[in-house]
């Protein structure tokens, strides 16, 4: 028995045991309630699948030889449905394991012989639980993200400074889920009359119990001034960040305050959404700096939005690796079709960004393992238009708009959202939409393995003048043509080549 195993997991994550003998689902579930896991015991396989399907379970324990089922076939089923609990399949003796090639294609965590000690099994779960932990923050820090750049946008429409502060602190109700909260402007540290605002000691708005807390935003501000931009009191469940203007010089303080404690990713989004308010806060105080200020925005707002660009690669196996493919292919286009330099780089980095808008699909129409239907499709459609919408307040994004929201337009008119046709398309968006198209193609997906480079320039030829630009079509195929092995080459760049494109093609 591990002498320093963790007692308590404060009932954080919940497990099924399931086995056909119920001496070992009854010992399993005693020995891992002892370390504060919530465990349930079940007997029947079938029983146990509609269990996974109506709760929620994070891991699932389960014996390899069971009746009238086995354990792969129990997670052969749950995985139709379920893809994110972690499995780990228990067997009598290690000649008795299923092969690794089918705990692989079945997303089996581990597996574990059993015997009359648990340290192993234990040390399984361990790992399963700091994973799923981690993985929980990955998607709170995710959605988090997401909603800040639903949110700053909508502020920086307010011009007057009280409703600015109003408006950010119900922002900071919903965003960290707390009822207290306070902004403290010193109009010593910024000239409000030459923003055009009327000249006072201080602008404050405050919430719950720091409603008219004046005094105690100045000394917050002196505070935060006098230390690091951000401040946190975990026992007090308080955070405090400063505002801040031109070359990271404080002119105000935002703190919030929770009755329980913060979870790291909302506190990192707190200090995110804090720098973002700053920005839009100097943008209405000080419109003389107006440029130098929007070039701060845009770096931090492009940073945001490059991490969010990753995460929708990462959001599915499936898709992983796509965009940096696209981007790759496109500028292949570009340079065959003798583009200048700064048409090039346009090419890469719309390429990168030209599926930023499938951030706001849900990952249940993303992953799903099946045809879409029509209501999915539209939803999945919309992401031209929203990623347009997500990159529209960063000025150095402007010329790759056009590749974002026109890369499913259909040269003969019928594509999306605005049905353009020929020439009406912008021309990098046709070329982005040849590079998305044969990326798909010759990528694997859930329900068939990719097409082959021949079938692909095949699809490519046949799309001529209906889906594709017949001239970037030709530029396309004749790089192919000139590279030996255009996707070893690919390959070489992208270790993850093989990696999934999405579902449909032109999707």
């Amino acid at each position: 028995m591990r002498k320093n195993r963790a007692v308590s997991q404060e009932k954080e994550f919940s497990i099924l045991t399931l086995d056909d003998d119920k001496i070992m689902t009854l010992t399993l579930q005693s020995y891992f309630q002892a370390l504060g896991f919530h465990v349930d015991a079940e007997n029947d396989p079938f029983t146990a699948i509609e269990r996974i399907r109506t709760n929620h379970y994070d891991i699932l324990l389960l014996d390899f030889l069971m009746r009238p089922v086995n354990g792969d076939e129990v997670v052969r089923r749950v995985r139709e449905f379920n893809k994110d609990i972690f499995i780990i399949l228990l067997t009598g003796h290690k000649s008795m394991a299923p092969p690794l090639k089918t705990i692989r294609d079945l997303d089996i965590q581990g597996y574990y012989e059993k015997s009359d000690r648990f340290d192993q099994l234990e040390l399984l779960v361990e790992s399963c639980s700091k994973s799923i932990k981690q993985m929980r923050t990955i998607r709170g820090y995710r959605d988090g993200l997401r909603t800040v750049l639903e949110k700053i946008p909508l502020l920086s429409q307010i011009r007057n400074m009280q409703a600015l502060m109003s408006g950010v602190l119900e922002q900071l109700r919903e965003l960290l889920d707390c009822e207290d909260g306070l902004i403290y402007l010193d109009a010593s540290a910024i000239d409000l009359e030459n923003a055009g605002e009327k000249k006072s000691d201080s602008y404050f708005s405050g919430m719950g119990i720091y409603e008219g807390c004046t005094e105690l935003g100045r000394t917050s501000f002196d505070k935060i001034s006098q230390s690091d931009s951000l401040f946190t009191d975990k026992e007090e469940h308080v955070h405090m960040a400063a505002l801040c203007a031109e070359g990271g010089r404080p002119f105000g303080v935002v703190m919030v305050h929770r009755r329980t404690k913060v979870p790291e990713e909302k506190a990192q989004l707190f200090a995110v959404y804090v720098k973002q308010v700053g920005g839009v806060m100097g943008n209405l105080i000080y419109q003389s700096l107006l440029q130098r200020q929007n070039e701060e925005l845009n770096k931090a707002y492009i940073e945001t939005v490059d991490v969010l660009r990753k995460m929708v690669d990462a959001k599915d196996f499936y898709t992983r690796g796509h965009s940096d493919r696209v981007s790759y292919y496109a500028v292949l286009i570009g340079q065959a079709m003798g583009k200048e330099a700064a048409c090039v780089e346009r090419l890469r980095v719309g390429g990168l960004f030209h599926d930023i808008g499938k951030i706001g699909v849900p990952d249940a129409i993303l992953q799903k393992p099946s045809r879409l239907t029509e209501e999915e499709y539209d939803r999945i459609r919309r992401h031209t238009t929203l990623g347009k919408q997500m990159l529209l307040s960063v000025s150095s994004m402007h010329d790759i708009l056009p590749m974002v929201e026109s890369h499913h337009e259909w040269y003969n008119g019928s594509g999306y959202p605005a049905g353009l046709a020929g020439e009406a398309i912008a021309q990098e968006a046709r070329i982005v939409s040849v590079a998305d198209a044969f990326d798909a193609m010759t990528s694997k997906r859930t329900y068939r393995t990719n097409l082959t480079l021949e079938e692909a320039v095949a699809q490519l030829r046949d799309g001529k003048g209906t889906q594709f630009d017949p001239e970037i079509v030709d530029a396309f195929i004749g790089v192919i043509d000139r590279t030996e092995d255009i996707l070893g080459r690919l390959k070489d760049t992208f270790s993850d080549l093989n990696i999934q494109g999405n579902q449909e093609v032109g999707v």
